[in-house]
């Protein structure tokens, strides 16, 4: 076995042909020597691609563990209508069973977030999870305070949706309905560093919808839940308080989960493609 590169990599000469696939698919740290795979740069992001794409498992990373990977035997590729039926099929869900969700397949569901392409590799989102329906009910509660005032002097009345979310408060206050929670079992907060919101916030939609998609194998539905978003980024204190979380993260993305009360029959058509080429 032979070191290299200040023992970012390890490349084991018995099972390496040097055949170059490693310096290939990255985007700069390796080069080909004599040897081998060597350091060059280190413009390292963990990906693991290097590591991945070996042939003979030659090659070991400090930062992406040839022990942490697990081999493909053959790529799980569905076919281009089991693909299409499958992304289309995903739905949002605004009503829920009265039934708890197992701690376990919320982990499960949050496991697979994990590996939803990140900007660099950067990763960083971590979740709040809220099951206690008391407090999903003080949520519900804070956001509607929030939501009725800001429709009057904040974005919310400048939106095109204002009559929509109008409604959504009025329901709530007249009818008791939870028009805002949906009566979910389950509200999932992801959150980033606050130093690094815009980053934060598109690697969270990433994960989320990785979490969406996955979600149905579990049997559970899914909705964005759009008003807690919109309150939590402006910065409600009310809301803040109630969720206690670390001054160092801050919210960028949240979900309602449940098993859905409905099944959808048929697949909804969308505004047609629109595309240019060059």
């Amino acid at each position: 076995m032979k070191m290299a590169g200040e023992n970012l990599i390890q490349v084991n000469q018995d099972k390496c042909t040097k055949c170059g696939l490693c310096v290939k698919v990255c985007r700069g740290t390796l080069g080909l020597g004599e040897q081998g795979p060597e350091i060059v740069h280190d413009f390292c992001i963990a990906c693991g691609h290097c590591v991945a794409v070996c042939p003979n498992g030659a090659l070991d990373h400090t930062r992406a563990p040839l022990k942490n990977q697990v081999l493909l035997e053959k790529s799980p590729v569905p076919d281009v209508e089991t693909a299409a039926r499958f992304l289309r099929s995903r739905r949002s869900v605004r009503t829920f069973q009265k039934k708890p969700i197992p701690r376990e397949n919320i982990r499960e569901l949050l496991d697979i977030a994990r590996f939803a392409p990140t900007a660099c590799n950067s990763q960083g989102i971590s979740y709040y999870v809220v099951d206690d329906l008391d407090t999903l009910k003080k949520i519900a509660a804070v956001i509607a305070d929030w939501a009725e005032e800001d429709l009057k002097h904040g974005s919310l009345g400048k939106s095109p949706w204002s009559q929509n979310t109008s409604n959504t408060i009025r329901c709530y206050h007249e009818n008791g309905e939870d028009t805002i929670l949906r009566d979910a079992p389950c509200l999932i907060i992801a959150t980033a560093d606050k130093n690094r919101f815009p980053l934060g916030r598109d690697n969270t939609h990433f994960a989320l919808t990785y979490a969406q998609l996955y979600a149905p194998t579990l049997g559970l539905g899914t909705c964005w839940s759009g008003l807690f978003e919109y309150c939590a980024t402006s910065g409600y204190e009310p809301l803040l308080k109630l969720l206690k979380l670390p001054e160092s993260r801050t919210i960028t993305g949240a979900f309602l989960v449940g098993y859905p009360v409905y099944t959808f029959k048929r697949l909804v058509d969308r505004d047609p493609l629109q595309i240019t080429w060059q």
